[in-house]
């Protein structure tokens, strides 16, 4: 299971990875960004989509190189629900800026009426054309139901191609028969079989596009060679 982020020191941002304080003065060094980013549509704090989302980004992580610092950030939408339709929204703010400075974007929902989840959807809307823009996204739909396996296809993936974002993969689909720890591990292994390679160049030409706002670069670099 992934590390979260560092949580600020006020309360804004606790347990979220967010910090809504206001950041360096121009000139400033800027902390490093985190390569790879979770966010999560499950409108139960805790969720198992959470979990699960948060080992394949530790997965994915690992398979990209990048399993230095900084760790994995992770965004539980859960915790900022009632932020995300409110005229004043700091927190959902913070998590947009995280999100879209992203190298590797796990999106992770569990299925909700054949689609994914209406907050994931109202916090995607808070996003202009191309947000996710030289983002590498990760579509993850938690279902009970094999016969929602094309729900990330059909409904997730075009919204995250609407926002900008590259999407090299096809959508990995986790039953909830598939949410234990060896389960899990080895589903995740056989998506990366086929989806590893396109995601590791997709990621490398997202480095390549904006160096300065990706600070992993040297890394992910690196391993791209």
């Amino acid at each position: 299971m992934t590390q979260h982020q560092t949580p600020p020191s006020d309360s804004a941002g606790t347990g979220s990875g967010l910090d809504t304080r206001p950041g360096p003065a121009d000139g400033a060094s800027h902390p490093p960004r985190p390569a790879v980013v979770t966010l999560v549509g499950n409108p139960r704090p805790g969720s198992r989509t959470l979990s699960a989302a948060q080992a394949v980004a530790a997965r994915v992580t690992d398979h990209l190189g990048l399993a230095a610092t900084p760790p994995p950030a992770t965004i539980d939408l859960a915790e900022i629900a009632a932020e995300v339709l409110a005229p004043v929204h700091p927190r959902a703010d913070a998590a947009r800026e995280v999100v879209a400075g992203a190298t590797v974007l796990v999106v992770a929902t569990p299925v909700y009426k054949g689609s994914y989840t209406g907050l994931l959807k109202a916090f995607l809307d808070l996003y202009g054309p191309d947000g996710l823009a030289g983002v590498a996204a990760v579509p993850v739909v938690v279902s009970g139901n094999p016969a929602h396996a094309l729900a990330g296809e059909v409904h997730l993936r075009p919204l995250l191609v609407e926002l900008g974002a590259t999407v090299p993969a096809r959508t990995l689909t986790l039953l909830d028969s598939q949410l234990g720890e060896a389960e899990l591990a080895s589903t995740v292994d056989a998506w990366l079989d086929r989806a590893g390679g396109p995601l590791l160049r997709a990621a490398s030409a997202a480095v390549g596009q904006d160096a300065t706002t990706h600070q992993t670069a040297p890394e992910l670099a690196e391993v791209t060679r």
